[in-house]
């Protein structure tokens, strides 16, 4: 039995001891985290020198003869394209396959898109919940729960939620299998050369990757669709509790250009991506004095992806501008074809059949000119409406084209098919003339000039014809006189008459 005297000893032992142990695991604690800090920091450093050294990297644009010279930026790879045209303006290693992370979600979104609709139910299931990498992006759905597709896309551009572009994969292209299948074909349909798609998030996969420029590429057909580019230019995103989802929340989106963190005049949209695999990439979207461009920038450390990205879209809006086609070409004339006209000025002011696209632009160094510029012309017009196309290269390098369009022709009617039946005719509106007008003035000196040749030719054989009538009446009337001398002498002789001759 231990004495109360004993006890206090005891306990004070205890709490010494209990102390000690504190304390040594208070050393141990402190020495991990120590080395895991030292660790840390000697992998930043490490990080943030391998993005000084991939500065000096060659920037492939400024190579190009008298182009304007760009920013050397911490990114692996970088590139800046005009989004209508597809001209580059940057090019940094813009061909070398990366891993895109998240930025994979643009070209799953766009798929989504084109191939359902926004009322339609997204269910998700245990492959698409349970399958994303612990502790990435998610917006905390569970098995069985749906989303509007609408709901589902904001989800995935705003929240880059991982689960969200699993469902949506499996919804559109029957399993993440077959989704992928689907993005690599579309990625080819678009002019990707250096990409290979297998899954719709971007969660890393040695088999996954892409390039600068295939992500440009894809990024003009996503910012073609309005709502997309609505979707990845939304800071916040709210749910609210449905039948089909309980919970009340809301989403961020990563893109600090978007929040305004980064602000930037003009941003359209973007998205963003990490792995520890793929570093920091960005795709970013913004339009500045009627030109949009497109910044992608790969292999980067953060913040610099966003301050790279502006430094390369100041660079893109700093030195290009839009130049029109129509308003500037001399080369190429085809006002000489002009007989048939369209529109109703039918006294010869008319628009041609020929003409060069008014819309037709080019991307052009502000220290150029257009008369600096080589072009060449193709018969081999991709549209019915298009007799041919007129590229420009500046430099060797393509700054963008115009097409000499064919002006839309009258429309005809097909002997061949039924005639309508009045009622129906009658019902329908009067559908509006499409006429082509002939130059008048053209049409009526060739009707003067044939007036006169027919004239001309009508006095001639007039001419003709009256002295041939004339010789005939002096051989009548020398005739009549040998007759009546004849009969003055006393030759009764019948003789013929003038008119029984056949002269």
């Amino acid at each position: 039995m231990v004495s109360i005297m004993k006890l206090p000893l005891r306990m004070k032992n205890f709490k010494c001891k209990t102390k000690i142990l504190a304390f040594s695991l208070y050393i141990l604690t402190y020495a991990f985290w120590g080395c895991g800090f030292r660790s840390y920091a000697a992998s930043l450093d490490e990080l943030t020198q391998a993005a000084e050294d991939r500065k000096s990297l060659p920037v492939q644009s400024n190579e190009i003869e008298n182009w304007p010279n760009g920013p050397s930026v911490g990114a692996e790879s970088a590139i800046v394209m005009e989004a209508e045209t597809g001209i580059i303006l940057y090019s940094k290693n813009i061909h070398e396959q990366l891993y895109p992370a998240s930025t994979t979600k643009i070209l799953t979104c766009l798929i989504a898109a084109e191939n359902s609709s926004l009322d339609e139910m997204v269910t998700f299931s245990p492959t698409a919940v349970f399958s994303i990498t612990p502790g990435s992006s998610h917006m905390g759905m569970d098995v069985g729960q749906a989303l509007t597709m609408e709901d589902a896309l904001y989800g995935v551009l705003v929240g880059s939620a991982n689960e969200t572009a699993n469902a949506v994969a499996e919804h559109v292209g029957g399993s993440i299998e077959g989704f992928a299948d689907m993005m690599n074909k579309k990625a080819a349909e678009l002019g990707c050369m250096d990409s290979h798609f297998v899954n719709p998030n971007g969660l890393h996969d040695d088999n996954h990757y892409t390039s600068a420029y295939d992500l440009a590429v894809i990024a003009r057909a996503f910012y073609q669709n309005e709502l997309l580019a609505k979707m990845s230019n939304t800071p916040t995103r709210h749910y609210e509790p449905t039948d089909t989802q309980p919970d009340d929340f809301i989403l961020r989106t990563h893109h600090r250009m978007v929040t305004g963190e980064f602000p930037y005049e003009g941003v359209i949209g973007g998205k963003t991506g990490y792995t520890d695999n793929a570093r920091q990439t960005l795709v970013t979207c913004a339009e500045q004095n009627g030109m949009k461009l497109i910044c992608v920038v790969m292999k980067e450390e953060s913040p610099n992806q966003f301050t790279d990205t502006i430094d390369l879209l100041n660079y893109g809006f700093s030195n290009f501008e839009v130049v029109n086609v129509s308003e500037n070409e001399t080369k190429y004339q085809i006002d000489n074809a002009d007989f048939f006209q369209t529109e109703n000025d039918i006294f010869g002011n008319s628009k041609p059949i020929l003409s060069l696209n008014k819309s037709s632009y080019l991307i052009l160094p502000k220290t150029a000119s257009f008369e600096d510029l080589q072009s060449s012309i193709s018969y081999e017009a991709q549209n019915e409406n298009q007799l041919a196309v007129i590229d420009y290269t500046y430099n060797g390098i393509y700054v963008g084209s115009a097409s000499i369009d064919v002006a839309a022709a009258a429309s005809s009617y097909d002997f061949d098919s039924p005639a309508e039946p009045l009622a129906a005719a009658e019902e329908e509106p009067e559908p509006k003339e499409n006429i082509i007008f002939v130059n008048v003035k053209k049409v009526l000196l060739g009707i003067l000039a044939a007036a006169g040749i027919l004239i001309l030719i009508f006095v001639v054989r007039s001419l003709i014809q009256n002295y041939s009538f004339a010789g005939r009446r002096r051989y009548k009337a020398r005739y009549n006189k040998k007759t009546r001398y004849r009969y003055k002498r006393g030759r009764n002789i019948q003789l013929p008459r003038y008119d029984d001759y056949d002269l």
